[in-house]
């Protein structure tokens, strides 16, 4: 296999690795509720967030097998980070990966993340060979579940009740697309 060519550039967005001097603007949307509230951790703090920005920004760049990558997502004409992606390689036997996104609610409604994810489809896809990649979120985020209906991906799962999340019984969604569906979206490798 290839090496994996980073950075990966969209129309907009730059798509990089990670590095320490990330931390502030990861903890600009980290540390927020709204951010935090449908994801598996608490609002952030600084220290958090650098512990978190190390380990991304160690994350296997060079390695042909990582068990994630995590993408930096800027903005192309300014270098401004706005979010993050993460590729998750559940079973390699299977070739199942999983796809997670957390923006900056400061850069929503721009399209940016409907840009983002399919880019790192394409990695998913075509450079590591997934036959398939599962989206999951909180049932109530509705912009993260309308985001992977836009992009093609089908839902699959209403888990009800089915774990208690933050204390409460939380619903979750399971969105996923195969290889062979997205290729016959004939995105023309973008």
């Amino acid at each position: 296999m290839a090496d994996l060519s980073i950075p990966i550039e969209t129309e907009r967005l730059r798509l990089r690795p990670f590095t320490m001097a990330d931390v502030d603007a990861v903890h600009a949307y980290h540390g927020l509720e709204a951010v935090a509230c449908y994801q598996d951790w608490e609002p952030r703090s600084r220290v958090e967030v650098a512990t978190e920005v190390a380990k991304w920004a160690d994350g296997g760049w060079d390695r042909q097998a990582p068990e994630a990558i995590v993408f930096a997502v800027t903005l192309r004409d300014t270098g401004a980070l706005i979010g993050d992606i993460v590729l998750l390689f559940r079973d390699r036997d299977a070739r199942q990966g999983e796809i997670g996104f957390s923006f900056n609610p400061s850069h929503g409604g721009k399209g940016y993340a409907t840009e983002a994810v399919p880019a790192v489809f394409s990695v998913g896809f075509g450079h590591f060979n997934l036959h398939r990649i599962l989206g999951r979120c909180d049932a109530r985020n509705r912009p993260s579940w309308q985001l992977m209906q836009r992009l093609g991906m089908r839902r699959e799962a209403h888990f009800r009740e089915h774990a208690l999340f933050k204390g409460v019984w939380d619903e979750e969604f399971h969105y996923a697309m195969l290889a062979r569906e997205w290729a016959e979206m004939d995105r023309g490798g973008s």
